[in-house]
C-alpha cells in the first residue's frame, strides 16, 4: 500500500526524498518483518486471555499420545495461527507492491489454509475431540485452493525468451538450464507442493515451538531466494531462472519471518498458547505457493526437510502397521519418538532447529553449485 502510494507522488512530481526509501525490496522487507512482528506482540496477551476465556479447557490432547502432556500442556488454549494471519497480513499489504499477482497468490493460499486450519480447530474445541473436520473434505479444499494458486502463477507469469515454457516447468537444482515441462501436469504438481508442504509442516506441530523456528529459517530462505530469483542481474549471475516481479515476495516471506519471532514470544516453552491448525496450515501452505512461485520446489524439500522427515515417519508407520502389524517408531510423527525413548522437549526442539540451518544452508547453497 505505501509502495502504491510512493508510485502516485511520484508520477505526480511530488518529490518526498524518504520515500525514495520504498523503491527498495530490502528496505520495505525488513519493515514487513517488524511490522508483522510488533502486530503479532501487539495482539499478545489480550488475544490468548480472549481465547481462554473462550476455549475453556483449551485444545483437547491426545489421550493415547505422550502421558506427560495430558498433565502439562491441559487447558492451553489454541487458534495461535489467527495472530500469524494478522502479523502476515498487515506486514505484506502495508509494505508490498499489491499491482504484483505473486502477492496475492500467496496471500490467497495462506489465508484460505488459514480459514480451514480455524474451522478444524473450532470443531475441536467445541466437541473437545482431537478429530476435527474430515480428512476428506479438508483435502478437497486444499486441493481447490492449491490449483486456483497454481493456475494463476501460470496465468500471470511473464514469459521469457529463454524459458518461453518456465511457468509450467520443473526447474532442477544445480543443474544449470534443466527444466522439464509438465504442461498442464504442473497444475496437479504445483497442487500437490503446496498442499504437501502444508500438511507436513501441521504434522511437524506437535512440541513448543518446533514447527515455529524451522517454519522461520524456511522463510527466510525463500526470501532470499525470492529476491535472488526476482532480480535479472543476480538470476542471471547465479544461472537461476530468471521470474519475472517475484521478488515482491520476498516482501511476504518477510512478514513471516516477523509473524513467528512475535509468536515465539508466547510459544516458547511452556507455550501460553498452541498455533493450532490454523496456524500450521497456513505457513505450510504459503512456503509452498512460495516455492511453486520461484521455480524452487525441488529445493523446498531440501530447505524443509523436516517437514519432508516428519511427513515419511507418518506414513511409515502407518504403511508399517497396516501391513504388517508393528511399528517402525514408538510413536508419530518422529519427534513423538524420541520422547518415548526418554528426550527432554527442549532437547528434540533444539536439535531440529539446529538440523533445520544445515538443510537451509544446503539449500541455498543449492544456488550457487551449477
Amino acid at each position: 500500500m505505501l509502495y502504491l502510494l510512493y508510485e502516485r507522488l511520484a508520477d505526480n512530481h511530488h518529490y518526498i526524498p524518504v520515500l525514495n526509501l520504498l523503491r527498495y525490496l530490502t528496505f520495505r522487507s525488513g519493515l514487513a518483518l517488524i511490522t508483522a512482528q510488533l502486530t503479532v506482540v501487539a495482539m499478545g496477551s489480550r488475544f490468548i486471555r480472549w481465547m481462554q476465556a473462550r476455549q475453556g479447557k483449551g485444545q483437547p490432547i491426545r489421550a493415547d499420545g505422550i502421558e506427560r502432556h495430558v498433565v502439562e500442556k491441559a487447558g492451553t488454549p489454541t487458534m495461535g495461527g489467527l495472530m500469524f494471519l494478522a502479523g502476515i497480513a498487515v506486514g505484506t499489504l502495508l509494505w508490498a507492491d499489491l499491482s504484483d499477482v505473486y502477492v496475492w497468490v500467496v496471500l490467497l493460499v495462506t489465508m484460505a489454509f488459514g480459514f480451514l486450519g480455524f474451522l478444524d480447530d473450532y470443531a475441536k474445541v467445541t466437541r473437545q475431540s482431537t478429530a476435527g473436520l474430515s480428512s476428506m473434505l479438508r483435502l478437497l479444499v486444499e486441493g481447490g485452493v492449491a490449483v486456483l494458486a497454481v493456475f494463476l502463477i501460470i496465468k500471470f507469469a511473464q514469459p521469457t525468451p529463454d524459458d518461453p515454457h518456465l511457468a509450467t516447468s520443473l526447474a532442477f537444482p544445480i543443474f544449470k538450464k534443466a527444466l522439464l515441462d509438465l504442461g498442464l501436469f504442473y497444475l496437479a504438481f504445483g497442487a500437490l507442493v503446496i498442499m504437501g508442504s502444508s500438511n507436513a509442516v501441521n504434522f511437524t506441530d506437535g512440541l513448543d515451538g518446533l514447527a515455529t523456528v524451522p517454519v522461520m529459517i524456511a522463510a527466510l530462505t525463500f526470501g532470499l531466494i525470492a529476491y535472488l530469483v526476482g532480480n535479472s542481474r543476480f538470476a542471471d549471475y547465479l544461472q537461476l531462472h530468471f521470474v519475472d516481479g517475484v521478488g515482491e515476495v520476498g516482501v511476504y516471506c518477510a512478514a513471516m519471518v516477523g509473524a513467528c519471532l512475535g509468536f515465539l514470544w508466547y510459544n516458547a516453552p511452556p507455550a501460553k498458547i498452541f498455533m493450532g491448525d490454523s496456524g500450521s496450515l497456513a505457513l505450510g501452505g504459503g512456503l509452498g505457493a512460495v516455492a511453486v512461485a520461484t521455480k524452487h520446489e525441488i529445493v523446498l524439500a531440501i530447505v524443509g526437510g523436516l517437514f519432508v522427515l516428519e511427513t515419511v515417519s507418518v506414513m511409515v508407520q502407518v504403511a508399517s502397521f497396516k501391513l504388517t502389524g508393528k511399528r517402525v517408531f514408538r510413536m508419530a510423527p518422529i519427534h513423538h519418538h524420541f520422547e518415548r525413548l526418554g528426550w527432554a522437549e527442549p532437547t528434540i526442539v533444539i536439535r531440529f532447529w539446529i538440523i533445520s540451518v544445515m538443510l537451509a544452508l544446503v539449500g541455498l547453497a543449492t544456488l550457487k553449485l551449477r
